[in-house]
């Protein structure tokens, strides 16, 4: 079984002058099929082995070690054959409770957005054209929108939920440099803040935070010389940010003061993921923070405090995914639904979440 290959960037950049035919309305189907059939929500082939997701829930056991066993709900893509891989990023629920995700290495005329019926198990395409390289999604507070981060080519874009009237809201450089924008969060105005992951296929840590106004007017940088950041997320209480450093496999958090300014900066928490690599960042309504994982199908949750209280992992049987990059957690509810991506294609699992999801768990 190969290893998942780290976002490469030569892919990423021309994932979009691959020409497919589009979709409409697709079923989940193992090995990406498209067909009329629902997908069985118990078993479904995955790289020649077999996934059992009948085993849901938290595991017993002390809370600082357990173990959440998360559910298969549907497969959604297959690796693509102009790519060479699939992976599904930026889960998020519109306020209507449906599901948005995208796959960050679809080709074009392939589904880059799509919506999710997790009941029915079907998803319909949102999106397929353009040569973009969406890596996260959220709903802004401020005008409703769907906002994409384009990594690949440096954008970040906003559509209609239906997938029309796509606007470029921000393109080029900040301070002379490019971005790569990887990951975001709104505060409660509708102001972005953005993980820059510049520097990532050099290995240099040259990545940023960066806020942009939601008029798209001011930037400001207010963080640098990071070392690819990925995870963005407010704390419950929207005082500070969270973010993730991939290639350091460290959580940082920057206090902030009613301007957005930073007031000040520290390493919290120090990820142990061993070939694994810290991705999406996720917070529920108890200050807990979802620490997806590149490398790894799995995903760790901390406290506020720095305390590991779980782990949510996949049916012991799994094979063929090797990383759970990002979750949303329902509003105001527990439910969860992860991303998960691999050679044997591109997954959606549930569990239960420790506490209710509110806006910072849900996209980004």
């Amino acid at each position: 079984m190969r290893r998942f290959p780290m976002r490469p960037l030569a892919v990423l950049a021309t994932v979009g002058t691959l020409v497919l035919t589009g979709c409409g309305t697709e079923t989940g189907a193992p090995g990406g099929r498209v067909s009329g059939e629902r997908v069985s929500g118990e078993q479904l082939a995955v790289d020649g082995a077999s996934v059992d997701g009948a085993s849901a829930g938290r595991a017993s056991g002390d809370r600082a070690g357990r173990t959440i066993r998360a559910q298969k709900v549907m497969q959604l893509t297959r690796t693509h054959p102009e790519t060479g891989m699939t992976l599904l990023e930026g889960p998020v629920l519109d306020e209507s409770g449906r599901l948005y995700v995208v796959d960050v290495t679809a080709p074009e005329g392939k589904p880059k957005v799509m919506r999710v019926d997790v009941r029915n198990k079907t998803f319909r395409a949102v999106s397929t054209e353009g040569r973009a390289a969406y890596t996260s999604a959220q709903f802004s507070p401020y005008d409703g929108r769907l906002y994409l981060t384009d990594f690949a080519h440096g954008e970040i874009v906003s559509m209609a939920a239906d997938g029309s009237d796509r606007r470029t809201f921000f393109s080029g450089g900040v301070d002379g440099a490019p971005m790569n924008p990887d990951d975001l969060a709104f505060d409660r105005e509708g102001h972005l803040y953005i993980s820059d992951s510049r520097g990532l296929s050099e290995g240099t840590a040259q990545g940023r935070v960066v806020r942009i106004s939601r008029d798209g007017e001011d930037v400001d940088v207010l963080a640098r010389d990071l070392a690819a950041p990925n995870g963005i997320s407010f704390d419950e209480e929207y005082r500070g940010l969270w973010f993730s450093e991939l290639t350091e496999n460290r959580i940082s958090y920057l206090r902030l003061d009613a301007r957005g300014k930073v007031t000040s900066r520290h390493t919290a928490i120090r990820v142990d993921g061993g070939i694994a690599q810290t991705d999406s960042i996720a917070v529920d309504a108890d200050g807990n923070l979802y620490q997806g994982l590149h490398g790894r199908p799995a995903m760790a949750v901390y406290s506020r405090n720095g305390e590991h209280l779980a782990t949510v992992e996949l049916p012991a049987r799994t094979t063929g995914l090797e990383s759970a990059t990002n979750v949303a957690i329902t509003p105001g509810g527990t439910k969860a639904y992860m991303t998960v991506s691999g050679p044997g294609g591109g997954f959606l699992y549930t569990f239960d979440a420790l506490a209710k999801g509110t806006r910072q768990s849900n996209g980004g």
